[in-house]
């Protein structure tokens, strides 16, 4: 079992050296947060189709309230899962886009920010309601399962179809406002073809 153990750490200190490149320093107050998503941003996500029709991956999340998710388990309803951190400046900046499509999507798409902090509530639950984010499901990956799942890098968002298959993804951060954005999004609702 220590063998096992030393290398979940070390795979876990792999993972936090990899994803230095989004690293925002991590010291920035939600005041520094917001000056950042107000700047100027450049949205480099590219849509990515290589992996549809892949199934939703089978991994354990928690909410800060301690509620338990297993997305493999999510079907009958689109989900949106965005991959991503506090301590990552893209995904600081795209947060509020991803937070308004929610509301424009209620009802019909599920929208979960899965946080990769390692820190977990301590973090996410301030900073949601630092940045006014209201309409987001945050959920914890405690593990960063998703991270390794997804080869690393922050942000990563997914649309999976109701039946909880890929239908593209976005590495990088992306404009949700867009009319790009929300032709993918309709596409994944099956009301438009690509």
């Amino acid at each position: 079992m220590p063998c096992s153990l030393s290398f979940k750490l070390f795979a876990s200190l792999a993972l936090v050296a990899g994803l230095a490149a989004c690293d925002s320093q991590g010291g920035e107050s939600a005041q520094e947060q917001a000056e950042l998503r107000e700047g100027n941003q450049s949205f480099a996500g590219e849509v990515d189709r290589s992996g549809a029709g892949a199934l939703m991956p089978a991994v354990g999340l928690t909410n800060p309230d301690g509620r338990t998710l297993n997305l493999g388990a999510l079907q009958g309803t689109p989900v949106l899962l965005n991959v991503w951190a506090t301590w990552c400046a893209p995904c600081v900046r795209e947060m509020p886009l991803l937070d308004d499509l929610a509301g424009d999507y209620d009802g019909e798409m599920r929208v979960i920010a899965a946080s990769q902090d390692l820190q977990g509530a301590e973090k996410v639950v301030p900073f949601f309601e630092e940045t006014g984010l209201s309409n987001l499901e945050p959920w914890i990956d405690s593990e960063t399962q998703l991270s390794f799942a997804f080869g690393g890098q922050l942000p990563v968002t997914i649309l999976y179809d109701a039946q909880g298959r890929e239908v593209w993804r976005i590495l990088g951060e992306y404009d949700w406002s867009s009319e790009e954005a929300r032709a993918l999004i309709e596409e994944g609702l099956g009301r438009n073809a690509a």
